[in-house]
């Protein structure tokens, strides 16, 4: 029974820390170990390239946003990149002012990346069809690139019109706040496919199954460069409509992130400050619903042993009830806690593929809000 006890305390201990402790101790210690980022005036060449499958309603409106960008004309590369789309993507971006590059069907990763051999600019900029970037964000995105210790910049995502049913705007603030501690900590630890660039000097390319997001930043740790996040680069799209929509994108980009967890080596060559923020941050967040489920476990072993399993026990079939009868942030965590569960099942049974199919009426999964 004592191994028991180690458990339950052990797994309370993780989720405690990676949602409530590790996010305070961040925010607490980037107060007094601030690494600053020099926001110059600069405005290198930047190829801004969007990855699209089959995204005819939408391409027109995102090349006329980045066209429309208050940013030197001469040194802006606009780049559509086409997953092999069956639809008028590529005849309509082509239209609306973008160079267009066709690629066998091989996903988002792979598309993107040749993409970058095919342009010659300074900066890559990457961004999904579906966002919308406000006037200066290419701007704010490029500045911090005049400190040469740079090498990845992430903008904000703020989510357009949330659903009331859908409560992913209450943790993406949560998710930037934690993510605004490590940038000044020194880097983050994940971005998002909304807006992101990189200096082409350190562009490395990753397992197409990998993703960006989650790969980059840590790769340009590894490479001695900084991964940092600018608020000031604002770019917008509509969140996931509903709790259970949200749950199907969580448990696909989840896989993802238990793939680069196992092979991506992302704990090689970081210090131990950062690897301190990849194992919080990263991977006991990915391992949450296993926490959960050793958690209520050992919470009914152990009930008759006090009431400190009492009422954890309490508090889980509380939670469980809420989220059952559809309160709001009690059924979200718990779909989103889940979707670690299942994804990673997912992953065991079948891989993960690389490419993807774009779902209307959702954020389609391009942002990183692990």
């Amino acid at each position: 029974m004592t191994a028991v006890v180690v458990v339950f305390w052990l797994a309370l201990a993780a989720l405690a820390w990676t949602h409530v402790v590790y996010p305070l101790f961040a925010m607490l210690l980037a107060r007094v170990a601030t690494k600053p980022i020099a926001a110059l005036h600069n405005t290198p060449s930047v190829a801004v390239i969007v990855a699209a499958h089959n995204e005819e309603p939408v391409i027109q409106g995102r090349v006329a946003n980045l066209r429309a960008l208050d940013y030197p004309p001469d040194k802006l590369e606009i780049v559509v990149t086409s997953d092999a789309s069956t639809d008028r993507t590529e005849e309509l971006a082509a239209a609306a002012g973008a160079g267009v590059i066709r690629n066998p069907r091989g996903g988002k990763v792979a598309a993107q990346g040749h993409a970058v051999r095919e342009t010659d600019s300074e900066i890559v900029a990457f961004s999904d069809a579906n966002a919308t970037w406000a006037p200066d964000a290419l701007r704010k995105l490029v500045a911090p690139f005049a400190d040469p210790d740079i090498g990845y910049v992430c903008g904000q995502l703020r989510l357009q019109a949330p659903d009331g049913a859908n409560k992913e705007g209450l943790y993406w603030r949560y998710e930037l706040a934690v993510r605004e501690a490590e940038s000044r900590l020194g880097s983050i630890t994940g971005g998002n496919g909304a807006i992101y660039a990189v200096r082409r000097s350190d562009y490395v390319e990753v397992d197409p199954r990998f993703g960006h997001d989650l790969s980059l930043p840590y790769r340009m740790v590894q490479r001695g460069k900084r991964a940092v996040y600018v608020p000031q680069a604002l770019a917008y799209e509509k969140p996931t409509p509903s709790n259970e929509t949200e749950y199907r994108r969580k448990v696909r980009m989840f896989e993802h992130c238990w793939l680069i967890v196992a092979h991506g080596g992302m704990l090689r060559r970081i210090g131990p400050l950062y690897a301190l923020q990849v194992l919080s941050h990263r991977h006991l967040r990915y391992a949450s619903g296993l926490l959960h489920i050793v958690l209520l476990g050992t919470s009914i072993v152990l009930v008759t042993r006090g009431w400190p399993y009492q009422a954890a026990l309490a508090v889980q079939v509380a939670l469980l009830a809420a989220a059952a009868v559809g309160v709001g942030v009690a059924r979200y965590y718990t779909l989103v806690t889940w979707a670690t569960v299942a994804s990673l099942a997912n992953y065991l049974r079948r891989g993960v593929p690389a490419t993807w199919d774009v779902t209307r009426g959702a954020a389609q999964g391009r942002r990183a809000s692990a």
